[in-house]
């Protein structure tokens, strides 16, 4: 079986091959396109904009939402609600560098997130706060919404 091990030039002799570097070569690049292909499938995102993780979480009296954010600045998130649709849009900013990148697995770049909420929710009452990396979004349900207990006499 034929390999495919690094050829030697002049400018740049490579060190000697190992597996465990082409490994991470291979994953690394199979990650990149995995990546690609998730942003445009996931959400219908088209625009090359990746899915943060989240979270949902739904108390007698609101909706939670938790979206990992680790690395994004206050200024650049941008919430959106319309009807009991959530977006929210952003971008995660290459961090300038002093020294060489030798590998990257976290993603930089345009962001989208929404979600439809099973219920209806106050949109004049909906509160944001970045916190730790995480942005957490409580969308308050309407009072007539809220469960309400009745004692039985």
């Amino acid at each position: 079986m034929a390999r495919n091990l690094p050829t030697k030039s002049s400018e740049n002799p490579p060190g000697p091959w190992t597996p465990v570097e082409e490994l991470e070569r291979l994953f690394g690049s199979l990650q990149d396109q995995v990546d690609r292909w998730r942003s445009l499938l996931d959400d219908g995102n088209a625009d090359g904009a990746f899915t943060p993780l989240a979270d949902i979480e739904e108390t007698d009296d609101a909706f939670l939402v938790e979206i990992e954010l680790a690395g994004v600045k206050r200024g650049d998130i941008d919430l959106t609600t319309a009807g009991r649709r959530l977006t929210v849009t952003g971008e995660r900013k290459e961090k300038e560098r002093v020294g060489i990148l030798r590998r990257r697995t976290r993603t930089v770049g345009r962001f989208r997130y929404e979600i439809t909420l099973p219920g209806e929710f106050d949109a004049e009452e909906v509160t944001a706060g970045l916190e730790d990396g995480v942005l957490t979004v409580r969308l308050p349900k309407p009072e007539t919404d809220r469960p309400c207990r009745i004692t039985v006499n």
